[in-house]
């Protein structure tokens, strides 16, 4: 199983894919949410000048956010950049949308985004919006086509899965593995590698494991509602915080912060949230975190994509390329 590792860019981040190479990395990924970080494309080209044998790529795209056309030059660019070392995952839309205030896609308009940004990497015409499509450009301004790079569908359930079976793609899932009979299935994680002995209530812990943890209450009240949190120890108390933000804004406040830091409302929550930390993700001690990895590499895991969060991005890369020798 292949360890990599995901950011949620931010201007450090290029240097911190340089440590991950150091450190025996196998790929970066990038979020692709501009409502909350620098652009992923522009992060990924300073990435590609600092490293030489890193993997790298966006995880995962939002066709909504580019016309297909700018996505295939940005990933042509790349390619000429980093050869060999590109891949591409793409899918509906979670912060990437909803900090906008929209809702994710539907599974066939990301299906017909992928197979047009697809044939112009091929070097094919293709038509969308009613217009021919055709990538112009000479020697010198990308990767020749075709520009080959294997592609991941970011998947949560049963329509993500076929259409990543119909592309012959990989999978990309988050927090928890699908089941899928892909032959690459990559798995983002979320937490901190705890110290001998401490506590997922220490500060440091809550600091660096806190982002990932909270993102439940993101997704479940993008999903289920505000009413849904209240299952979750420290719910009451993030939803009450919520709707005392105007509907209007509220999608703004939920996503503050988000799988970065923890916002004002997040830390009302944290202190009830932080004991199930090690349920959760793949925070954990050492020997804990092995034992979460081996479990998913039997059940199909082919590569896991370990997140990094809180104020010491470097310390938690090395903890956790430790931890997994």
């Amino acid at each position: 199983m292949d360890i990599s590792c995901a950011f949620a860019p931010s201007m450090a981040t290029p240097d911190h894919v340089a440590l991950a190479e150091q450190l025996g990395y196998r790929r970066a990924w990038l979020y692709d949410s501009p409502g909350l970080y620098p652009d992923v494309w522009m992060v990924l080209a300073l990435a590609a000048e600092r490293t030489t044998t890193i993997g790298l790529g966006p995880a995962v795209l939002v066709p909504s956010l580019r016309h297909p056309m700018v996505n295939a030059a940005a990933i042509a660019t790349l390619a000429a950049q980093a050869p060999g070392r590109v891949a591409v995952a793409i899918g509906s839309g979670f912060t990437g949308r909803m900090v906008f205030g929209q809702r994710a896609m539907k599974w066939s308009d990301v299906g017909a985004y992928v197979r047009v940004v697809q044939a112009l990497l091929r070097g094919e015409d293709a038509v969308w919006e009613g217009h021919a499509l055709r990538m112009l450009h000479l020697e010198g301004f990308g990767a020749a086509r075709p520009v080959n790079v294997p592609w991941l569908i970011g998947a949560s359930g049963p329509k993500g899965l076929a259409l990543a079976r119909d592309l012959g793609a990989g999978v990309f899932s988050a927090g928890a593995p699908q089941q899928s009979d892909a032959a690459w299935h990559a798995l983002l994680l979320f937490g901190t590698v705890l110290d001998d002995g401490e506590a997922p209530t220490s500060p440091r812990a809550m600091e660096a494991g806190g982002p990932g943890l909270v993102v439940a209450l993101h997704g479940t009240y993008e999903w289920g509602g505000l009413a849904a949190v209240d299952g979750f120890p420290g719910g009451p108390a993030w939803r009450a915080a919520v709707e005392k933000v105007p509907e209007a804004e509220r999608h703004l406040a939920v996503h503050e912060g988000h799988l970065v830091a923890l916002n004002e409302r997040d830390r009302l929550a944290i202190g009830e949230l932080a004991p199930l930390m090690t349920s959760f993700g793949v925070s954990g001690e050492a020997a804990a975190v092995r034992e979460k990895l081996a479990a998913f590499a039997a059940g199909g895991v082919t590569e896991v994509a370990y997140q990094p969060s809180g104020p010491d991005i470097p310390r938690e890369l090395r903890a956790f390329i430790d931890a997994v020798g």
